[in-house]
């Protein structure tokens, strides 16, 4: 039996943590777990074999961090090679009963992707590539990618096995406290995302133990359409005698883990901490719910396929249901002088700025079209697509009818998008059909094939059949289709509006789809055009429209929008219309002009950096300096905007591209006023030292403290990954710095941070020592001696800020 059958008719266990036990057997910090497989074949093979023999029917190869970027191909070949080979030997020497599989472990890079870090998308996509393509040649079963904790990095890795062999793929992630990925994506969003790309189960794994982790899994149970996994820490790790323990032993984290697979947990496992008698007892308790349950129950049940049409941002989904969806139409030149001039001249923060009003005005997700004949249409839209999702938090609707720019778009964007658009012309279903496949995405579909637009109910909604039934043999289900029904003119047509409608309501009612419009495109040609779109907008709700492409700007068509709610019972108190109602007034008038063009959104240095923007910060700041010395720019301006994004991260509303995109444009405005600063005699705040520890190649939470220490005034001294204690103690020593901060991700790199920490506590007492990392809890900090735990980079920053005070009081 092969992987994709045993998951389709079994519970699936998987194995427990590898790192803890390499440590038992005398991994020293610094080693590189992976290459035990060449140094010492007999000791993995070992531990692959005591979990086979427990009861796992999948272990993972000992390749977490084995790529590119941490070896150079022909070791990386030798060490995928040794590794496979161990486990196929495992397996060999085991005599367990159950079906026993290979998964080739992918962990993340240890860097963020651009724009946030510094490694390209496509880069990691080859960087993946490579690791697959050696696993699958060397005879694995299934790729297992995990760990991941961005979304875009995620998707780089999944895209990377997909178009490298054919291999089923898990996909894992880890989350914070918050019950978000790192960069902010909650599990529906990566549901939706990894679902639509192929993924073949997904779920959690890392960062607690599974009492913590349930409800981000009974999310994922209650979005996902297929098999979700569990493979949850040992608790959290605690120091006792210098020996790291996890605090939820075996018992405890089987039952917890077995009533999760009661609940539908399909694929189960440990990471962090648990060892070959977690899984003992996991199997032993997943037995004795079966014994339990009544002859004509199964623990295998067939999961409910959730037929929700949805999409998704880099954080966020959009479900399309009862609730209509607005899609901001404002991003497409047609029609918009102002936007066709920003698309010939490159004027990126026009663009941006139009996607942030729209977002301010209510839009749930944007149309993104730059189509104009002069303009290189692919690198225009991929650009506009990639910069837009580094500011905004919402879906984005791809919109062109060039195949090419489509493929580019889609490749880079972060999420589910929404594709805009495929037709009945079997032209553009070969055309459309395959990037969904691949990519993912939720199709609007237009009612018109080569014989054009017809001009009754039956010809549209025939062509809708046709379409479902074309997607079908695809392999993409009607719920992601999305039918247009074409609003036409009814300035040339007076039955324009009777038969959209009326097909709107077949398609909607009869064949179960969701239906979207342009709606404003029924009033072409007639004065006061909000009139009659606002009117046929309330139409082709009652109708069963689930969403407008439309102009958020207009007062009218938001009118109907919040009012059609109430009316709905769809806006609980009435609590949206009554905010609404509340400003309502004083914006209709700025509305209508924006909706014209009329005016513009001042900004301000302090809006270009809450925002994100780079390139206005920058021409703000130099237009300030003009006027305003450089030490009042930064004090009131900078350090003001920087701190209220850094509340609203703190307090869930922002999350981190929001707060790096924040620091780049604080970065921007900086450069302007450095030299100027300087000869002001301006001082920067004390020397901050800041490392990750010897052993530890992930350096993303690292740099993201460096730049937002550095943005608050802050000398540091950013030593790099692998730093060996010694290293660090000397440039502390060197800088006479009074705060160290230190990053460990792997459990097997927190002996080499409590080794630094006790050289620097000889040689430098004085120094403040600051700790984080996903291995570290406030308890384990203390436990090793540092002086303060950072769950995030903003605590880092106010941890910082109190140290610098104090030492100026005094």
């Amino acid at each position: 039996m092969n992987f994709k059958e045993f998951l389709q008719q079994n519970i699936v266990i998987l194995d427990g943590g590898m790192g803890t036990l390499l440590q038992e057997r005398g991994l020293q910090p610094g080693e590189q777990p992976e290459r035990w497989n060449l140094s010492h074949p007999e000791d993995i093979t070992a531990i692959h074999k005591a979990y086979f023999d427990n009861g796992s029917n999948v272990v993972n190869t000992n390749t977490f961090g084995a790529n590119l970027l941490h070896y150079d191909e022909a070791e990386l070949t030798a060490v995928i090679q040794a590794a496979v080979a161990n486990a196929q030997k495992a397996r060999e020497l085991s005599s367990a009963p159950q079906e026993k599989f290979i998964a080739l472990d992918i962990g993340p890079t240890g860097r963020l992707l651009k724009p946030l870090g510094d490694l390209d998308f496509e880069e990691a996509v080859t960087v993946f590539a490579k690791t697959a393509q050696i696993g699958a040649q060397c005879g694995v079963d299934l790729v297992m990618i995990e760990t991941m904790n961005d979304s875009y990095e995620t998707k780089a890795a999944l895209l990377a096995v997909k178009e490298t062999c054919d291999l089923p793929v898990l996909v894992s992630n880890a989350y914070t406290d918050k019950g978000k990925l790192m960069t902010g994506a909650s599990p529906a969003a990566m549901t939706a995302m990894l679902e639509s790309m192929g993924a073949d189960a997904i779920g959690v794994n890392c960062s607690f133990g599974p009492d913590k982790l349930q409800p981000i899994v009974e999310e994922y149970l209650r979005c996902a359409s297929i098999p979700v996994i569990l493979k949850a820490n040992a608790g959290m790790p605690t120091n006792v005698g210098g020996k790291t323990l996890y605090n939820i032993l075996p018992p405890s984290f089987a039952d917890i883990t077995a009533r999760m697979v009661q609940k539908g947990v399909r694929v189960a496992g440990g990471c962090c901490g648990t060892t070959p008698e977690y899984i003992k007892e996991l199997c032993e308790q997943i037995d004795d719910i079966r014994l339990r349950l009544p002859r004509d129950e199964s623990l295998v049940m067939t999961i409910d396929k959730k037929n929700t049409t949805v999409i998704s941002s880099y954080t966020d989904a959009v479900t399309f249901a009862d609730d209509p969806v607005l899609i901001g139409e404002r991003i497409n030149p047609t029609g918009k002088k102002r936007l066709k001039e920003a698309l010939r001249n490159n004027e990126l923060d026009y663009i941006l700025s139009e996607g942030l009003k729209q977002q301010s005005a209510g839009a749930q997700v944007l149309d993104v079209n730059v189509g104009l004949p002069e303009i290189d249409e692919p690198a225009m839209l991929t650009k506009v697509v990639y910069e837009l999702q580094a500011i905004i938090d919402l879906p984005l609707q791809i919109d062109t009818s060039d195949p090419v720019a489509m493929e580019q778009a889609l490749r880079v964007y972060n999420g589910k998008p929404l594709i805009n658009s495929v037709n009945g012309k079997q032209e553009s279903m070969d055309a459309i059909f395959p990037l969904m496949k691949k990519y993912g995405g939720t199709a609007i579909a237009l009612t018109l094939d080569e014989n054009g637009i017809p001009d009754t109910v039956e010809g549209r909604v025939a062509i809708a059949k046709r379409i479902i039934d074309t997607a079908a043999s695809y392999g993409i289900d009607k719920k992601d289709l999305i039918f247009d029904t074409l609003a036409m003119a009814v300035s040339a047509d007076n039955n324009a509006a009777k038969v959209t409608l009326g097909s709107l309501n077949v398609i909607r009612h009869e064949l179960g789809a969701h239906t979207s419009l342009g709606v404003s495109n029924i009033s072409f040609g007639l004065p006061q055009r909000d009139i009659v779109n606002a009117t046929f907008f309330a139409l082709a709700l009652e109708n069963g429209l689930s969403a407008a492409i439309m102009n958020p700007f207009s007062a009218e068509m938001m009118k109907t929008y919040y009012a059609y709610r109430v009316l709905k019972g769809l806006d609980e108190n009435c609590t949206d219309y009554i905010a609404f109602a509340d400003t309502v007034q004083s914006n209709i008038t700025i509305n209508e002009k924006a909706a014209s063009g009329a005016v513009d959104e001042q900004l301000t240095l302090r809006g270009a950096v809450t925002k994100g923007l780079k390139e206005p910060a920058a021409k703000l700041c130099k237009e300030l300096l003009q006027t305003v010395e450089p030490l009042t720019i930064v004090n009131e301006h900078i350090i003001p905007a920087l701190d209220e994004v850094g509340r609203e991260y703190e307090q869930g509303r922002v999350y981190l591209p929001g707060l790096l995109m924040s620091a780049e444009a604080a970065k921007c405005a900086f450069e302007e006023i450095k030299a100027t600063l300087s000869d002001s005699g301006g001082k920067t705040k004390c020397a901050f030292v800041i490392a990750t520890v010897h052993g530890d190649i992930h350096d993303i939470g690292k740099n993201i403290v460096k730049l937002l220490l550095e943005n608050y005034g802050f000398a540091v001294s950013d030593l790099g990954k692998d730093v060996p204690p010694e290293e660090i103690v000397k440039e502390t020593v060197r800088l006479h710095a009074p705060l160290v901060g230190l990053s460990a991700l792997m459990t097997t790199t927190v002996p080499a941070m409590e080794e630094t920490i006790r050289q620097l506590r000889v040689s430098a007492p004085w120094a403040k020592i600051v700790v984080g990392g996903a291995v570290m809890t406030k308890e384990y900090a203390a436990s090793i001696g540092a002086d303060q735990y950072a769950k995030d980079a903003m605590d880092t920053v106010r941890y910082a800020e109190t140290v610098n005070d104090s030492m100026v009081n005094d």
